[in-house]
């Protein structure tokens, strides 16, 4: 199976930047894209960015012209650079990907276990 693990998070002041990163291990046969979602306590998920292979990429409005998605196809790990953080970005992070751990399966989607992000105003 697909193991996700992020890290990155922690506490910061608003105005300040922290970089995410997520790298995908295990039994791997493709991913077709990366993205990151987000929790904050009594909220719903939502999705934060993705990013495809063919390297297109997308960024919610909430964030957009703060956060930056990025993929090392390679390593198999996306990152998200978060820069002019606000008290409204804190919430648990969460790597997503759309993977198959095997030729004949479907494409699923895989998580990992979340890193917190605390913005201090």
């Amino acid at each position: 199976q697909v193991q996700l693990v992020e890290s990155g998070g922690g506490l910061v002041q608003a105005g300040g930047s922290l970089r995410l990163s997520c790298a995908a291990s295990g039994r791997i046969f493709s991913i077709n894209a990366m993205g990151w979602y987000r929790q904050a306590p009594g909220k719903q998920r939502e999705l934060v960015a993705v990013t495809t292979n063919d390297g297109s990429t997308n960024v919610a409005d909430s964030v957009k012209g703060r956060f930056t998605i990025s993929r090392d196809n390679a390593k198999n790990t996306v990152y998200l650079q978060m820069n002019s953080l606000k008290p409204e970005d804190t919430a648990v992070y969460h790597c997503n990907a759309r993977a198959r751990a095997r030729l004949l399966e479907n494409y699923g989607d895989y998580w990992g276990q979340g890193t917190q992000v605390t913005v201090s105003s």
